[in-house]
């Protein structure tokens, strides 16, 4: 929906596209650098460092750029911001901001940029704690029966927002010096919170896919963050185990976590077949156009995610035949990506034409 400009209308005019761009900018874009990130880490575990490199250099530029793009949007457009953080189906687009900076730092630190991984985590991190009680808060006070869609909302943006703090935090930690128990004490906590948070979530979606009618416009992109944010899950998961906690308490969790990864891998998995079928028939059978839209980034990540986590979880539980899977997985994941870029592309090149 158009929204109308938060300054004066002859200094809008006066910005030209530009401005409408960082006024209606949405919320989850920061999806775009989580997408590239992921299938660049995938790419750097599995020896393609030419690729990861490549991909690197393009969140050199996405990440600064949307954030300019957010600061400028919350000092000349406050009003538009302030507007989205208070609807239920756009509040935990904001997640995405957490999640982008935690995958970018792992970008950063595995070619050895420690202390700029490290701003990274502590800046996700608080905006992660303020991002948590507001939007539920938010979801408390604010929502009504119909007005917030768990389908549309993509409120599992948070749990992967949650464990991206694991998985920069699970690098950081050994070298965190007097912190390293603090900082390993805290990453399970919040590997265990986002389970918790994805059991609640994933419950709801089921129903209100399962249960209730669904129409094409149900089926948006963000559908795929319910198989993402299970195999992040996965994949922090196998940070913890193939972490040092040196802390018995900690050690004594083990059997937990693999048990708990074995069955969110299943669990994602299994959803991949579903979705595609979600997609043939909305685009398929309904015959709605695929066009661009910001929100196919958070197709990508799940995809990115999937390759990566299979592949570390083949490493932590020793089973290497999932290292085929990761191996296929990466190729599609990065075959979507230049899909949606180019799709990025060609929509920039109509708004200028335009």
């Amino acid at each position: 929906m158009p929204r109308q400009a938060d300054a004066a209308p002859d200094l809008y005019a006066g910005a030209g596209p530009l401005a409408a761009w960082v006024r209606d900018l949405y919320p989850g874009y920061f999806a775009l650098v989580m997408a590239t990130g992921i299938v660049s880490n995938a790419f750097w575990y599995l020896e393609q460092r030419v690729l990861s490199d490549a991909l690197l250099a393009v969140n050199l530029l996405a990440y600064p750029l949307l954030v300019a793009a957010t600061v400028a949007r919350a000092l000349r457009f406050p009003r538009t911001l302030w507007r989205d953080l208070l609807d239920p189906r756009l509040v935990f687009a904001f997640f995405t901001l957490v999640a982008a900076s935690n995958v970018f730092g792992l970008q950063l630190i595995q070619r050895g940029h420690d202390e700029a991984a490290r701003a990274l985590w502590l800046f996700a991190l608080g905006v992660w704690v303020l991002l948590s009680y507001f939007s539920f808060s938010v979801l408390t006070f604010l929502n009504t029966a119909h007005g917030a869609n768990v389908v549309h909302g993509g409120w599992l943006i948070a749990i992967v927002g949650t464990h991206s703090l694991v998985l920069l935090g699970g690098r950081l930690a050994p070298a965190a010096g007097e912190h390293a128990a603090t900082m390993f004490v805290a990453i399970h906590m919040l590997w265990g919170l986002g389970v918790v948070l994805y059991g609640i979530f994933v419950t709801l979606f089921s129903y209100r896919i399962f249960f209730l009618d669904v129409s094409p416009d149900d089926l948006s992109p963000l559908l795929w963050v319910v198989m993402g944010a299970a195999a992040i899950g996965v994949n922090a998961g196998s940070t913890l185990i193939m972490s040092d906690p040196n802390l018995p308490f900690l050690l004594a969790l083990r059997p937990l976590v693999d048990g708990t990864m074995l069955i969110l891998w299943a669990w994602a998995t299994w959803w991949i077949p579903l979705l595609v079928i979600f997609g043939l028939w909305k685009h398929g059978v309904c015959r709605v156009p695929l066009r661009y839209q910001p929100m196919l980034w958070s197709l990508v990540f799940p995809l990115g995610m999937y390759a990566l986590a299979t592949y570390r979880f083949a490493l932590a539980s020793d089973f290497p035949p999932l290292q085929a899977i990761a191996r296929v997985m990466v190729w599609v994941a990065f075959a979507v990506w230049c899909a949606t870029l180019l799709g990025m592309l060609v929509d920039l090149a109509r708004r200028l034409r335009a």
